[in-house]
């Protein structure tokens, strides 16, 4: 025999069912969603202060930023990234972003490399004349393009006690587009120095310390690390 309620009762079940609709109706409108499409398919999603902003868009063949608005950073999986329905973007991120297609992806894989007792380690790699820059210094000791690390035909080389994640671009779409979040600490007030490939800059997006961090005195950076000193820990955009 099926029940019947009224549906303005609210002690029965019926109520309860009809209220939990109605939270999870406002739930989903309270979603944010801010999204402009351009005509060559271009999706521009926008974080207003710290809200996180979900944008639809295509996303089955990968998403890449192609060009950054705010000047908040915005990096991947930190304050922007990608699920089955759109792209999202936090922390007032502002940017535009493109269906990667494999006509002009850029792609992206990592390997890593170490040399051992200082000895020369040689890391086989199909390169073909792609691109290869340092994406993270593992050892206590520098990893310094073309003398401790570099590359052959299709090889990584480390040498003198270099450890590192070497990142491989594309050869006719180079790197992807973006910078990249790296965490660099100056433990015991001791200086440290952070190997990474900067072509562009580096700039701080997040201080972990009580120590203060201020560029040129206890943090700074050149093409081929970051470096911190007396306590300063954080984390930076480099690109």
């Amino acid at each position: 025999m099926a029940m019947a309620c009224s549906p303005w009762g609210r002690g029965g079940w019926c109520g309860r069912i009809a209220g939990a609709v109605v939270a999870a109706l406002a739930l989903w409108l309270a979603w944010p969603v801010d999204v402009a499409v351009a005509s060559n398919g271009v999706v521009r999603c926008e974080s207003d202060g710290m809200a996180r902003v979900h944008c639809a868009m295509d996303t089955g063949d990968g998403v890449e930023l192609v060009r950054q608005i705010s000047e908040h950073a915005c990096i991947r999986e930190s304050d922007w990234g990608v699920d089955a329905d759109g792209v999202w973007v936090a922390r007032g991120c502002r940017a535009e972003f493109a269906a990667r297609n494999e006509a002009s992806a850029a792609t992206r894989s990592t390997i890593r490399c170490e040399s051992r007792n200082g000895r020369l380690n040689q890391c086989p790699v199909r390169l073909r004349g792609a691109p290869v820059r340092l994406l993270r210094e593992l050892s206590a000791v520098p990893c310094r393009r073309d003398e401790s690390w570099g590359i052959g035909r299709n090889e990584v080389w480390v040498s003198r006690g270099c450890k590192g994640e070497f990142e491989i671009g594309s050869r006719d779409g180079g790197f992807p587009p973006g910078p990249r979040l790296l965490t660099c600490e100056s433990k015991q007030q001791q200086r440290r120095s952070c190997g990474t490939t900067i072509t562009h800059g580096a700039r701080l997006v997040r201080q972990l310390s009580g120590m203060p961090c201020t560029e040129g005195q206890t943090w700074g950076w050149d093409a081929g690390r970051v470096w911190v000193d007396n306590g300063c820990r954080a984390e930076f955009s480099v690109e």
